[in-house]
């Protein structure tokens, strides 16, 4: 079986180095708020923008980068944020944190990504944020607004030319992102020193000084030994998403064009994912032929039992790529030959006429 995804392949050629790393750290005495937390930010400061660093704070999760760049961009307890109505749930829990209220806006049918010419629509007077996702990797517009707009890059590690479009852009490194922990970790990475400033205290309880809190916060504290690991993923981030952009470019040739996300030259395929109405038989059909599979995700937040009573509008293309996603094997560690046979147990699937139409021409 070509499995979705194997971590152990990723992980094997950097054990050593890791190891010595650890024992650094455990030598060092320091677990939290280190030298090697200060590294990875400057890094990844560098990483974003080269020509002038931005600032980059470090966090415990990607749910955490985002809850505090949207609370550090004003949204408070009765808000309401827009999100995209298909993303994974976090991007809609990291507003009820807050107390806010998420606010689903559909998707455009073929990227998958908040319909920017939907957002004027859903604003209302207690309105005080955006939040795009960039979801599976492939970058998405930003509305024309004058909101804050704050964009969920969790999945879409090398796919942005630019982090000064918006407020703050936020990452995620679960462990099966294109930059991938051993644990949990994120970042809020975003030109406004101000703003880099409220998340830096937010994530140690809202503490400036030593003892001294000015903001009502928890622990968002990134490890030293996850930060230990990044710093030696990151270099090899830009030669994996090529590998990733390799891969799909295969099973896209093998297959019909409309099954697929809309496809971007900056796409870097955290996730390779088609459509098709007959999910079920297509998974069991893939399954049949040795090739994993995964739904990235089942539900719209219009269909998710804690979101349901969020819902202002109907949004029928988010519920149609929760009905009709399939995720396919795609991470940098697969061999040519599994690519091979990937790519030929789709093209034997029978995928003609499986690509979704957008919501007016099915009615």
């Amino acid at each position: 079986m070509v499995p979705l995804v194997d971590l152990s392949r990723r992980a094997a050629p950097h054990l050593e180095r890791y190891a010595e790393r650890v024992t650094e750290v455990l030598r060092r005495g320091t677990l939290l708020l280190g030298p090697e937390t200060e590294a990875l930010e400057a890094e990844l400061a560098s990483w974003a923008d080269a020509a002038a660093p931005l600032h980059v704070v470090a966090v415990s999760s990607g749910a955490a980068a985002l809850q505090l760049a949207l609370a550090a961009v004003g949204v408070s307890a009765g808000d309401e944020v827009i999100v995209p109505a298909f993303t994974a749930v976090p991007t809609a829990s990291a507003v009820a944190a807050l107390g806010a209220v998420p606010v689903p806006v559909d998707v455009a049918p073929g990227t998958a990504a908040l319909d920017p010419a939907l957002v004027a629509g859903a604003r209302t007077s207690r309105t005080s944020a955006v939040v795009v996702v960039h979801l599976y990797g492939r970058p998405a517009p930003l509305p024309d607004t004058d909101l804050p707009v704050v964009e969920d890059a969790a999945q879409a590690h090398g796919a942005l030319r630019s982090h000064r479009g918006s407020a703050a852009v936020t990452y995620s490194f679960y462990p099966t992102k294109n930059l991938g922990g051993v644990g949990d970790g994120g970042a809020v990475v975003t030109g406004d020193a101000d703003l880099a400033g409220r998340v830096r205290r937010m994530r140690v309880h809202g503490m400036g000084e030593q003892y001294v809190h000015h903001d009502v916060s928890q622990n968002f504290r990134l490890s030293e030994l996850e930060a230990a690991w990044l710093r030696l993923l990151l270099p090899g981030l830009a030669p994996s998403n090529r590998r990733r952009r390799e891969i799909t470019a295969r099973y896209r040739a093998a297959t019909p064009p409309g099954v697929w996300q809309d496809d971007h030259p900056d796409h870097v395929h955290h996730l390779a994912v088609l459509r098709s109405e007959r999910r079920d038989e297509l998974r069991r059909l893939l399954a049949g032929a040795g090739v994993a599979t995964g739904v990235h995700y089942p539900l719209a937040l219009t269909q998710q039992p804690a979101y349901r009573d969020r819902r202002r509008a109907a949004c029928p293309e988010s519920e149609a790529w929760a009905g009709s996603c399939v995720s396919v094997p795609c991470f940098p560690e697969l061999t040519d030959r599994e690519v091979e046979h990937v790519t030929a147990a789709l093209a034997r699937a029978g995928l003609d006429g499986d690509a979704i139409a957008p919501a007016e021409l099915r009615r």
